[in-house]
């Protein structure tokens, strides 16, 4: 609806004081005020009523936002049917509605990011691992929402000054290829940060181990590089343009945390299998670092060159846990097989004389 045929809607009220255009602005600004409060008040008591009696808090949140922009939205709407009452100069009309429909633009602008933000966090509370939108893509979205909302803005407000962004727009393009040129190096990082968390190949926690061997803890995922602390404390930032072509192997990923543990053991030839079984069983369930579920198991693996190889496999909470774990499971089973007397094979060499050396004689 246009201004004028807003102003001849009004007429019948507002024809009731006179026809003085500022007895007619004044009128119109303060049924504005009017209708405002109304709107306000019916948006934030009945309707937020309704939206609580549902049990939805993101409904409720969303009618609370909207109280404001919707205020101000039917106040602007005045000023500009009041200056029009009042007859002014077209270049006094034009400004004042260039004005009112920029406030308009960024009043609006900021709700839109306030509800971005508010629908994405509530999407990722509720997310799975295998969703796009998540806690660890959240501040991508957050910034791609804002960079969009900023972006139509800044248009529309360049179209309510009626300037014409042809000639801005190519200027920007040849702007950005420079740039582009410039900062390659820059901008891949930047894509493969993205690229990054919208995949989410390993999220702030986890432990992840290179191509190159290094592992780490992640403790920061950003736009231009990822920051893992290494077992010896030490922080290591990688562009992500290296790491997002690389394999990574994620030690936390999979159904749980949990990481396995392979302690191997060797025993010697002739030693009673079934007790190397039991006995390396009963100290992985004596050691606290283990985990229960998945229970510890053993395996025979071969029959190696100097004696009998055996694996026991068990399972600790998380990765960081392994070093830890592994040391006390190797001190566990050399205390225990040296006190049930089970030897432990080592390599060893003997040395065979067919025969001594004849003496040397008496004259040398």
């Amino acid at each position: 609806m246009k201004i004028n045929d807003l102003l001849d809607y009004l007429q019948p009220v507002v024809g009731l004081f006179g026809e003085h255009p500022i007895i007619k602005a004044i009128l119109i600004i303060l049924l504005a005020l009017t209708v405002g409060h109304t709107v306000a008040f019916i948006t934030a008591k009945v309707i937020g009523k309704l939206v609580r009696l549902s049990g939805n808090r993101l409904d409720d949140a969303i009618v609370i936002l909207m109280r404001t922009p919707l205020f101000w939205t039917v106040i602007l709407i005045g000023v500009m049917a009041a200056v029009t009452a009042l007859k002014t100069s077209r270049r006094i009309s034009d400004l004042v509605q260039s004005l009112d429909v920029t406030l308009l633009i960024l009043i609006w602008s900021v709700f839109a990011v306030r509800l971005t933000r508010l629908l994405l966090r509530a999407m990722s509370r509720r997310a799975q691992s295998s969703n796009l939108i998540r806690n660890q893509t959240l501040p991508l979205f957050d910034n791609l929402g804002l960079i969009i909302i900023i972006s139509l803005a800044i248009y529309f407000m360049f179209q309510a000054w009626h300037i014409d962004m042809t000639a801005w727009l190519a200027s920007a393009g040849i702007f950005g290829i420079a740039i582009g040129f410039a900062a390659k190096d820059t901008l891949a990082n930047l894509f493969s940060g993205v690229f990054i968390l919208a995949d989410g190949p390993y999220k702030i926690g986890d432990y992840v181990v290179l191509e190159n061997g290094m592992r780490g803890k992640v403790t920061a995922i950003g736009i231009r590089s990822t920051r893992l602390l290494t077992r010896d404390d030490v922080e290591v930032t990688i562009p992500n343009s290296i790491i997002g072509n690389t394999s990574v192997i994620n030690e936390s990923g999979g159904p749980h945390e949990k990481f396995r543990i392979a302690v191997k053991v060797g025993v010697a030839y002739g030693a009673d299998i079934d007790r190397v079984r039991t006995l390396l069983l009963l100290m992985a369930n004596e050691e606290h670092e283990v985990c229960r579920s998945p229970e510890p198991r053993v395996r025979f693996r071969a029959f190696g060159t100097s004696g009998l190889e055996f694996e026991l496999l068990v399972w600790v909470e998380n990765p960081e846990l392994r070093g830890r774990a592994l040391d006390a499971l190797n001190s566990r089973v050399y205390k225990c097989f040296m006190r049930e007397g089970i030897e432990i094979p080592y390599s060893k060499h003997d040395l065979y004389i067919k025969q001594m050396p004849a003496p040397p004689p008496a004259g040398d």
